[in-house]
């Protein structure tokens, strides 16, 4: 064994590019950018985005990563290099939050049994619960995934509510980026932002497992009240978590483990890496960082097993799960 635990991805994107699904398709920025370019207009949005690509490369040197391969055009040949980097790294399996559309994404799991995916429409069309249940029972996807930093409007607007009924009747788990939002130059306000927003939503509708990445993503405080005060909250560990360093007091990775290892215990984290582009592939670094970080905490045996593979093949009803 390559690691001292069983690892399963939790969270990643699958590079292709985006196919669609519903009108306007998927976008990272999704209402946000609709709003901006009818605001301020589509060059300016346009300007925002390359600047935003630009600063992006940043933490890409600081790792020492090699910069992104755009995004493919062939779904298979990417899965193909996906299987391979899962093979070579020990990886027992992997969730692909976003990739390509519903109908590409789908495409792509099948071709691995590894491959697990999420449904990542967006969350605003009026038919976002018909198309989820159809991403579910006829396509094979395992739960949704959304930005809520990207939305115009609460996530607690009663206009989402058949998105979540449809999880709910389907008993899947539903993703949801709060926080900042494509990291330096990219969306750092907005409606929905705050991890909080979800508690009306996570009371009404208790038996869906929701999963707030990134540690809450600079919203920490505000992630653990709600996993505390919901135990149908879920909390995921994946990316750099640069937002470290603007934190009104300093934290580290062991205080992430172990401020929610302490509020939470060991159910409800799920290690993801948050990684997408070749030629890095795995973002192994990662990986690595957080098994480090979790075993100087304490936190080992079935404990690391729940956090870095159980807890999310559980989600994902794998019949392996512990």
């Amino acid at each position: 064994m390559t690691w001292q635990t069983e690892v399963f991805d939790g969270h990643a994107h699958f590079p292709v590019t985006f196919q669609g699904n519903l009108s306007g398709g998927f976008s990272d920025h999704g209402e946000f950018g609709e709003w901006y370019a009818a605001t301020f207009g589509e060059e300016k949005w346009a300007k925002i985005n390359a600047q935003n690509a630009e600063l992006q490369k940043d933490w890409w040197r600081g790792y020492s990563f090699p910069f992104p391969e755009p995004d493919s055009d062939d779904a298979l040949v990417t899965a193909a290099r996906w299987s391979a980097e899962l093979s070579q790294n020990d990886i027992s399996g992997i969730l692909w939050v976003t990739g390509g559309g519903n109908d590409t994404l789908a495409s792509v799991c099948r071709r691995d049994a590894r491959f697990y995916g999420l449904a990542h429409h967006s969350p605003i069309h009026p038919e976002a619960g018909t198309e989820l249940r159809r991403a579910v029972t006829e396509l094979g996807l395992s739960g949704y995934k959304m930005f809520a930093t990207s939305l115009r409007r609460r996530i607690d607007d009663p206009s989402l509510y058949p998105l979540w009924q449809a999880a709910e009747e389907l008993q899947v788990p539903v993703l949801i980026h709060f926080g900042i939002l494509g990291g330096a130059g990219g969306v750092g306000a907005g409606p929905s932002i705050d991890p909080l927003t979800l508690h009306d939503v996570a009371k009404g509708f208790p038996d869906v497992p929701f999963i707030v990445p990134h540690f809450g993503c600079g919203y920490v405080r505000e992630a653990l009240q709600l996993a505390w005060a919901c135990p149908n909250v879920f909390i995921d560990t994946s990316g750099n978590n640069e937002w470290l360093r603007w934190m009104d007091h300093r934290l580290s990775l062991e205080d992430l483990f172990r401020r929610f290892f302490e509020t939470i215990g060991p159910e409800r984290i799920i290690f993801g890496s948050d990684s997408a582009s070749f030629p890095r592939g795995l973002a192994r670094q990662y990986v690595e960082d957080q098994l480090r970080a979790a075993w100087s905490v304490g936190i080992g045996g079935n404990d690391l097993q729940a956090i870095f593979a159980g807890n999310i093949k559980r989600l994902l009803k794998m019949p392996d799960a512990d």
